[in-house]
């Protein structure tokens, strides 16, 4: 059955997952914050700037007017990143679908938001501004899944996390297809954990993949693929942590292709932006430019991507320090990204700590 449907955000994944519910014959119209790429979405049938060499179907329409692409859906997916969000969803209050709980809202959105509370996790956050009817009801979508790979018909697996059983299901029916597999979970917070923080490993696993690579780890060929293992393995574990003290109920979303699968797939593909940052600032000494974490994250526009793990690892060692939780990987990367350690000796002596 055909359904009206909104998506807030026209990068790369959020044109992926309007193009495949656009395939599947719903009426999709999607947000874009840039005029040029709503003409590109119209006219060409083609997002070239954040999806290139993808084509794009005709019922699927860009407009500038975010309230005009939200007005009337009965799916609102969000999909702008973390920094953002907040300023997104204010603007949608006026929506007298969204004022009236009429439309269930997804999120596609990966990291953790900051509020005077300190860093809070997406959908807490978004249920203290939205209407009291989405209170336990927004459905959380992520996964081991890559834009390039989803537009291009790759078999894909998604978890639809919510409290609200019903509209997880809703979100699982409108998603499956048989090249997109889509799983319920009502696990919030353990996938939510696991899509923010596996950005951070994967920065890490990134920096030790160039190493490897270029064989300058430290004088001698010392990283290889087991030293790669051995810190995705690591990188799990502190995951798993945060994602209990924050709250996670279920164990097995960890070991589910919400936890494993998806830091997996973004420490080890080519679409990875993360990963691709990690090996940028060995291969291209990409943090030079900066002075410390906080001017990176406040001039991240100048890097040409958006590596999502430079800002979660800010808000993932605030966490850390709040509830007491030692997270090694985390704590090295924050200090590289605030220019207080070299990527080389923290490897080092992360691995050494391990013995």
């Amino acid at each position: 059955m055909e359904a009206r449907i909104g998506i807030i955000g026209a990068g790369a994944w959020g044109t992926a997952v309007a193009k495949v519910l656009a395939d599947k014959g719903h009426d999709v119209d999607i947000w874009s914050h840039e005029p040029s790429t709503m003409e590109d979405i119209n006219v060409r049938h083609e997002n070239a700037r954040f999806l290139p060499d993808v084509k794009l179907p005709e019922n699927l329409r860009a407009n500038t007017d975010m309230n005009a692409v939200a007005t009337g859906k009965e799916f609102l997916i969000l999909a702008v990143p973390s920094l953002f969000l907040l300023g997104v969803v204010r603007g949608l209050l006026q929506v007298p679908n969204i004022r009236e709980g009429e439309t269930t809202i997804g999120v596609i959105t990966k990291g953790f938001l900051p509020t005077p509370r300190g860093p809070r996790l997406l959908l807490e956050t978004l249920e203290d501004y939205l209407p009291g009817f989405y209170r336990q009801s927004l459905v959380y979508i992520a996964g081991p899944s890559h834009a390039e790979e989803v537009s291009r018909g790759r078999i894909t697996g998604l978890i639809a996390a919510s409290e609200n059983a019903k509209n997880s299901i809703r979100f699982r029916e409108l998603l499956s297809s048989s090249r997109l597999l889509v799983f319920s979970s009502f696990d919030v917070v353990g996938v939510q954990v696991c899509a923010a923080a596996k950005n951070v490993v994967a920065i890490a696993f990134g920096m030790m993949d160039a190493m490897k690579s270029s064989g300058i780890g430290g004088g001698d060929e010392i990283f290889g693929d087991g030293t790669e293992s051995l810190l995705l393995a690591a990188g799990l574990n502190e995951i798993q942590i945060l994602g209990k003290a924050l709250g996670a109920t279920h164990a097995e979303t960890f070991t589910s292709i919400s936890g494993v699968g998806d830091l997996d797939v973004t420490c080890r593909s080519v679409f990875g932006r993360n990963r691709r940052f990690g090996r940028e600032i060995i291969e291209k000494n990409i943090l030079a430019p900066y002075a410390n974490l906080d001017d990176l994250i406040a001039r991240i526009s100048e890097i040409g991507y958006l590596p999502e793990g430079v800002v979660a690892c800010k808000y993932v060692m605030e966490l850390a320090e709040k509830h007491g939780l030692k997270m090694p990987i985390a704590t090295g990367l924050h200090k590289i990204l605030n220019k207080e350690i070299g990527p080389r000796d923290f490897l080092h002596a992360f691995l050494k700590g391990m013995e």
